[in-house]
């Protein structure tokens, strides 16, 4: 009885051109798929517009539907692009500077002038706090209320959407990071704060921060986001818990990926890494190449010994393409890929130098390739496709 009411899983991976759907029958084994481009403004609705199509086949799913699972390139695409929110860092007296000082490595060694990409938070945004916790754990100086008082009073001021507090020592002990948090929530609670002993109590200094301000720095829209999808879907029908695909290969709560966010980076390539380990085992294959090509991104990972190499060097937003330490550390754990700006919609043009240079800009879901007849004019790889039959 338990099996027919709750027959169906759906999948759904929303990319930066194209949102596609995936509807698995557990009793028949029948697999229907469905593909809408994606709505920028708003992903959310592109996605239950395919919901919703899938309906036509299977009129009872929504129903019967026992778990909805979802990847998403929001996360990756607010860092690059970004569209993330207004952010403050709450740090260490004497360390407001981590985020540029980084770990005193050059881009590139003779390059003088490639620099890696600005802080996500501005220097006037970084705030010192009077606190200090030994490397031991024990605590030389408490956070003084008064200090947190104005800090919150200047948050207000500047319209800080989003708090990231990264204090020295913190993954022995957490009480000074937890206690700051505490009292910002009552002083300033419209303010999204996140803390580095939750996102990643571990040493190295700038890694942590990093990782923090990433996390911070997403969190408002990614809420948003996830909030608005559940209750469409809730809308449509749909009793089902959603399960939001990590960077790990794993799977969380709606609830957990809305406070870490930053555990969503690879959320979208890793699902495709995914299909290619399962079908690699289908096959008898240890060693495989898995290449997912999108309308955005070409995505490729090297599967060994049939497990997915996991990493915890993650770097997103490069300055200068394929170049370790050009970018921002993303120390939570992750499949280790490699994801170009190369896919079908990615736009051709003649660079600085006259040659031929395609991508990483991409004509998207809006307007799309000139092919779509969406009102795109940059030619792409979708367009060539086209002309060369």
């Amino acid at each position: 009885m338990a099996q027919a009411r709750h027959r169906y899983r759906v999948g759904c991976d929303i990319g930066g051109t194209f949102t596609d759907f995936v509807l698995l029958d557990e009793t028949t084994g029948e697999i229907s798929i469905d593909k809408r481009l994606t709505t920028p403004a708003d992903p959310s609705v592109g996605m239950l517009e395919g919901l919703v199509g899938l309906a036509k086949g299977h009129p009872d799913y929504v129903r019967q539907t026992r778990r909805v699972a979802h990847a998403t390139t929001l996360v990756a695409n607010a860092v690059i692009e970004r569209k993330g929110a207004r952010t403050a860092l709450l740090c260490t007296r004497g360390f407001r500077d981590v985020l540029e000082l980084r770990r005193h490595v050059r881009v590139t060694t003779y390059e003088l002038w490639t620099d890696p990409p600005e802080p996500l938070v501005a220097r006037p945004l970084r705030l010192p706090v009077s606190e200090r916790t030994y490397s031991d754990g024990t605590i030389l100086k408490p956070v003084d209320r008064r200090e947190i008082e104005e800090v919150a009073a200047l948050l207000k001021r500047e319209s800080v959407a989003s708090v990231a507090i990264a204090f020295l020592h913190s993954y022995v002990n957490p009480h000074n990071e937890l206690e700051c948090a505490r009292l910002l929530a009552g002083l300033a609670p419209g303010i999204a704060i996140t803390t580095s002993a939750s996102v990643l109590p571990q040493i190295k200094e700038y890694e942590r921060a990093s990782t923090t301000v990433i996390n911070a720095y997403v969190k408002p829209a990614t809420r948003r986001y996830l909030g608005s999808l559940e209750r469409r879907l809730a809308g449509a029908g749909f009793s089902a818990p959603l399960s939001i695909m990590l960077s790990n290969g794993g799977v969380a709560s709606a609830e957990t990926a809305a406070d870490f966010p930053i555990r969503l980076i690879e959320s979208g390539p890793v699902a495709g890494a995914i299909v290619g380990q399962h079908y690699a085992r289908l096959l008898g294959l240890s060693d495989v190449l898995s290449f997912d090509m999108g309308g955005t991104t070409a995505k490729a990972c090297l599967i060994r010994d049939g497990a997915m190499p996991i990493t915890d060097e993650l770097e997103v937003a490069r300055s200068k393409r394929f170049t370790k330490s050009s970018g921002f550390p993303v120390a939570a754990p992750a499949v280790d890929m490699i994801e170009i700006g190369a896919g079908g919609g990615s736009i051709a043009a003649v660079n600085a130098l006259g040659l031929l240079q395609v991508g990483p800009e991409s004509a998207g879901a809006d307007p799309g390739p000139v092919c779509d007849l969406g009102g795109g004019t940059a030619p792409t790889v979708s367009d060539a496709d086209l002309v060369v039959g």
